[in-house]
């Protein structure tokens, strides 16, 4: 039988051991001693750290035990899933590619023309988008519904980033050369992160960030296309709101034409009803899957045959036949506008790929298999390489295309090569028959096409679970509406970092009570009828203890015991003799957490008061033993639970005389 003796540290070290407790021989229950690690090299401990970071999904597992053969195939399939499905691929699943492929390449076709004036480019530059990069997602991507193309979001904040570094007016060439220049280091970041396995970057722009901003995006977006409804033709270049409402209001007199005010009204009113049929039924999803190709159909027809554009009405004009042109000599690799495209395409290239990965785990979720994030990244940043290299601007996965699509009832990623096929088409033969589409049309399909983006709902969720994540969501809102969507994307970056230091610096410490017949403790705020140990105060530390964090512990876990013993002397009860520190939420410590403890230990020493450990774990107990601070607090003070340390506790206040 061994008992817990402060000068016998080694026996203590030995392995875990049962033995009864010696306050109470005849009731308690085994005392189990809390395990030391076996000690670990530092390249074991260094290499495990690093397989953990950027392995933790043991991507090499699949490949063991495996031929030569066996494993070149499944490279092969893991670098070009299309290897993987296309075994399986028959006729059934085609058909429903099929369908789903021209519903959203009726979707694509108006929204790609619509998309390409945010970004301020030509039209057939958001055809093009839909062309080459969908081509290359189809073989790489390892997404069955996400749908690949210019995005509302991505195409504002390029066009935004762009217009602050040169005019897409005055130096038109230039503009659309730093555009491709943008998308080609999208696509190397995109790249980059995926195949580094660095994908966890993303997720340092919260989910309350992400609606903030994408909802403030929306509204931005919608804001701007009050310059094609109302035929304004003099329209302010910044996208705040109070400049926007400014430019409105300043050419209602003069600047407003209402053949276009009609035009616009009444087919967003056409569209907006087109989604509510959709949403309320869902076997008619294809109404608003084929809504805005039609707008275009009736209103180009319309202003065709009553030649409206003599009357004020801006219309598309020529749309440049044929296929995407090569754009490699057009990309900056040297000058000055390489570091300015650099930034655009990492700030652009980031949302991008927050928005597909997003998708794609989305509709995964639902069908029930599995996406590689990183995969993921490769594809889409291979396809943005390729794309700025044939006249293709940022693209990415579309959540409304994305969810015709999934309606729609596509089977594989051949629903993208369909549309591409049919966007191909467009640029071929169809793209001389949009010259008398009017602008209005597109700003209707856009309004229509962005307004599910603002997630009201969501966001008052965010408000009942989290108030600080829903100051993150409206200040990246605020950000975007009152500023711009840079500011809005800086804020909402900031506002998620903020949060994380906030934990980290700020960490939780409670006070814990004995639940009545239990020998559980818990936290005495979520559970008020537990009870306090008389003499003991037990806090737990909800948080790993670092050189951020380890003085606001000390201190805080000091105030915890001040505070008790003020009660104590106001209520007349027993002097505190013991504080223990429940610690296994405590995943990790550091040199300065090691001091802190320290500290605290020399602190409760003058003040009487002899410290206890509950339950450190593995990481944390393997340093508290090299610091040899295990040495001075004494290992027969630190117990595997709070129970261990409070039968201690009486144990010793019963021997006092």
């Amino acid at each position: 039988m061994v008992h817990h003796k402060p000068d016998d540290a080694t026996s203590d070290e030995a392995s875990i051991t049962t033995q009864p407790p010696s306050y109470n021989p005849s009731q308690a229950p085994p005392v189990y001693k809390v395990g030391y690690p076996p000690q670990k090299n530092l390249t074991t401990e260094f290499t495990n750290r690093l397989k953990e970071t950027f392995f933790h999904d043991d991507p090499l597992k699949q490949y063991k035990d495996q031929s030569k053969w066996a494993k070149f195939e499944m490279g092969l399939q893991f670098l070009f899933p299309v290897f993987g499905w296309g075994r399986t691929y028959n006729l059934s699943k085609f058909k429903g590619d099929l369908i789903a492929g021209l519903t959203i390449a009726s979707l694509c076709i108006p929204q790609d023309i619509g998309y390409s004036k945010l970004a301020y480019l030509d039209p057939q530059y958001g055809l093009y988008s839909s062309f080459i990069p969908p081509l290359i997602y189809a073989v790489m991507g390892s997404s069955r519904d996400i749908a690949i193309g210019p995005v509302a979001v991505v195409s504002l904040l390029l066009g935004s980033l762009l217009q602050n570094e040169v005019d897409h007016e005055k130096n038109k060439d230039e503009y659309m050369r730093l555009a491709f220049t943008a998308t080609f280091f999208a696509g190397i970041t995109q790249a980059a992160l995926g195949f580094l396995r660095l994908g966890f970057l993303i997720e340092f722009l919260s989910h309350a960030a992400i609606v903030g901003f994408m909802g403030g995006a929306a509204i931005t977006i919608a804001l701007q296309q009050l310059k094609y409804m109302l035929g304004i033709k003099n329209f302010t270049k910044e996208t705040d709101i109070v400049s926007v409402m400014e430019s409105v209001w300043g050419s209602v007199h003069h600047g407003w034409n209402w053949q276009t005010v009609v035009i616009g009204l009444a087919f967003l009113a056409f569209l907006l009803f087109a989604k509510y049929i959709g949403k309320k039924n869902k076997k008619y999803f294809w109404v608003p899957a084929i809504a805005p190709i039609t707008s275009v159909i009736l209103s180009t027809l319309f202003v065709y045959l009553f030649r409206a554009d003599k009357h004020g009405v801006q219309i598309v004009n020529k749309i440049t036949k044929g296929i995407n042109p090569s754009s490699v000599h057009k990309i900056y690799f040297t000058g000055p506008f390489v570091a300015k495209g650099f930034k655009i395409g990492v700030v652009s290239g980031m949302i991008g790929l927050t928005e597909a990965v997003a998708i794609g785990r989305t509709f995964a979720a639902i069908k029930d298999y599995q996406i590689d994030g990183n995969k993921e990244m490769v594809a889409l940043g291979t396809m943005n390489i390729v794309g700025s290299m044939t006249s293709c601007y940022i693209a990415t996965g579309s959540f409304s295309r994305s969810a015709v699509n999934f309606m729609a009832g596509c089977r594989t990623p051949v629903s993208n090569v369909i549309m591409s096929m049919v966007v191909l088409l467009t640029l071929l033969v169809i793209t001389p028959l949009f010259k008398y589409t009017p602008n209005a049309i597109l700003g209707s399909i856009i309004i229509s096409a962005v307004i599910g983006l603002v997630d009201y709902e969501a966001a008052i969720l965010i408000w009942k679970v989290d108030k600080m994540d829903f100051i993150a969501c409206m200040g990246a809102f605020f950000g975007v509406v009152f500023k711009s969507v840079e500011i809005g994307l800086l804020i909402a970056v900031s506002i998620s970092f903020a949060k994380i230091l906030l934990q980290v610096t700020r960490p939780r410490t409670v006070l814990l009570g004995n639940l009545p017949g239990t020998t559980v403790y818990r936290n005495t705020d979520q559970y008020p009828n537990a009870r306090h140990v008389p003499g003991v105060v037990i806090v737990r530390v909800d948080s790993a203890i670092y050189f951020s964090n380890s003085n606001y512990i000390r201190e805080r876990i000091l105030r915890w015991l001040t505070d008790e013993e003020d009660k104590v002397k106001a209520e007349g009860l027993p002097k505190i003799n013991f504080l223990i520190v429940e610690m296994s939420p405590v995943i990790d410590i550091d040199t300065s957490g090691i001091h802190a403890l320290g500290d605290l230990y020399r602190n409760l020493q003058k003040r009487d008061i002899q410290l206890l450990l509950s339950n450190p774990g593995s990481a944390v107990m393997e340093k508290l033993h090299s610091s040899k601070l295990t040495e001075h607090i004494g290992s027969n003070h630190i117990f595997l639970t709070v129970a261990d340390a409070v039968g201690f506790c009486t144990s010793k206040s019963m021997q006092e005389p």
